[in-house]
C-alpha cells in the first residue's frame, strides 16, 4: 500500500463515543474522514456538517466507499454491523466490549482471520500514557488492585441510559480485565464475584477476586452509580508498588532501596487516549500490524467478564 495515500475511514454510530471518533479522524494525518453513518439521520447529519463530510444514508454506501470503519454501534448491535463490514473487507475498530457474547466474539475474530482483515476492539485504557510506564514497571505483578467508578449516566429519550444495555462488568469493569490479563498472562484458576443492579435491570455495582495459576491476585472494582469518578489501579510486585490514576494521568512508584522505601513520581507524557488509539489502529490499516488490542485477546477479555457476570448471578457456592 502507498503510505503516502491517505487511508479512508468512516465511522458507524456518532453518539455520545462515536462523535469524537468522527472528531479525531477529521484533523488526523494520514486519514480522510469520509463521512459517517448513523440510525438517528439527523444526528449523522448533524456530526457530518461539523467536519464537512458526508452522511451517507446506509452502512451498504458507507462501507462501499471506504477501506476501515470505527464501529460505535450499541453492544448488541456489533456482532450483525461487524460482520457484514468485514464480508465486504473492511478493517474494523469496534468498540468495546467486542460484542454480546462469546460467540459472538469468537465467530468475529474467525470471520476477520479468514478475511485477512485488522479487527481492533476499543479499550482505549491501553493507550493511556499510564500504562506504558506500568508495563515497562511491572512485569511480574503479585497483587493487583483496580477501582472504576462513575455516576450512574443521564436519561435519554426513548432510549436506555447510555451502557446500560449491559451490565457494569461489560460497560466499565471489562478495561480493567483487559489490561490485568494484559500484565499477568496467566489463566485465571478461581473467580469469586459479587454484584447488584440498583438503578437499571442489571449489576450497577461490582466486585471480583481473582487468582490466577502464577499465584497473582487480583481486586478489581466497578461502579456506574457512584457520586464521583475514579479510574485507578494499583500494581505490587516482589520489589515495588505502583499507583497509577487513569483519569488523570498520573501516579507514584514505591520500591526498595538499601536505605529503605523510596516514593518516586511517575514521569507520564501526558496524551488523549482515544487519539492514540485511533492513530495506532490507522497505522495497523497502512502497515497491516497487529493491532494493540487485537479481536482475539478482547475476546479473552469478554469470555473472563461473561464467566464473572455467571458467578455473580449464581450467588455463593
Amino acid at each position: 500500500m502507498n503510505e503516502q495515500r491517505p487511508i479512508r475511514i468512516g465511522v458507524i454510530g456518532v453518539g455520545s463515543l462515536g462523535q469524537h471518533h468522527a472528531r479525531i479522524y477529521s484533523s488526523l494525518e494520514g486519514v480522510q474522514l469520509v463521512g459517517v453513518y448513523d440510525a438517528d439521520q439527523a444526528r449523522a447529519r448533524e456530526i457530518a456538517g461539523r467536519h464537512g463530510v458526508r452522511a451517507f444514508d446506509t452502512i451498504e454506501e458507507l462501507a462501499a466507499s471506504v477501506e476501515a470503519a470505527s464501529v460505535a454501534v450499541p453492544t448488541h448491535l456489533h456482532h450483525a454491523v461487524a460482520a457484514a463490514l468485514i464480508k465486504r473487507g473492511l478493517h474494523l475498530l469496534i468498540e468495546k466490549p467486542i460484542a454480546a457474547t462469546t460467540e459472538e466474539a469468537e465467530d468475529l475474530v474467525q470471520q476477520a482471520q479468514q478475511k485477512g482483515v485488522i479487527l481492533q476492539v476499543g479499550h482505549v485504557e491501553r493507550f493511556n500514557p499510564v500504562l506504558t510506564f506500568l508495563e515497562e514497571q511491572a512485569r511480574a505483578p503479585r497483587f493487583i488492585e483496580a477501582h472504576r467508578l462513575a455516576p450512574f449516566p443521564p436519561p435519554r429519550e426513548g432510549l436506555h441510559p447510555r451502557g446500560t444495555e449491559v451490565n457494569v462488568v461489560l460497560d466499565l469493569m471489562i478495561h480493567d480485565l483487559e489490561i490485568i490479563l494484559h500484565l499477568v498472562r496467566a489463566p485465571v484458576r478461581e473467580l469469586r464475584a459479587v454484584g447488584v443492579p440498583v438503578l437499571s435491570g442489571s449489576e450497577d455495582i461490582a466486585n471480583v477476586r481473582l487468582l490466577f495459576e502464577n499465584g497473582c491476585v487480583a481486586n478489581v472494582t466497578a461502579s456506574r452509580i457512584s457520586p464521583d469518578r475514579m479510574r485507578k489501579i494499583r500494581v505490587f510486585t516482589s520489589d515495588a508498588y505502583l499507583s497509577l490514576d487513569y483519569q488523570n494521568q498520573a501516579g507514584e512508584l514505591f520500591h526498595k532501596t538499601s536505605a529503605g522505601i523510596a516514593r518516586e513520581e511517575v514521569p507520564i507524557e501526558k496524551g488523549e487516549p482515544l487519539a492514540l488509539e485511533l492513530r495506532s489502529f490507522a497505522d495497523c490499516v497502512r502497515r497491516r500490524d497487529r493491532p494493540v488490542v487485537s479481536g482475539e485477546h478482547a475476546a479473552e477479555a469478554l469470555k473472563l467478564a461473561v464467566a464473572i457476570t455467571q458467578s455473580m448471578r449464581r450467588g455463593p457456592s
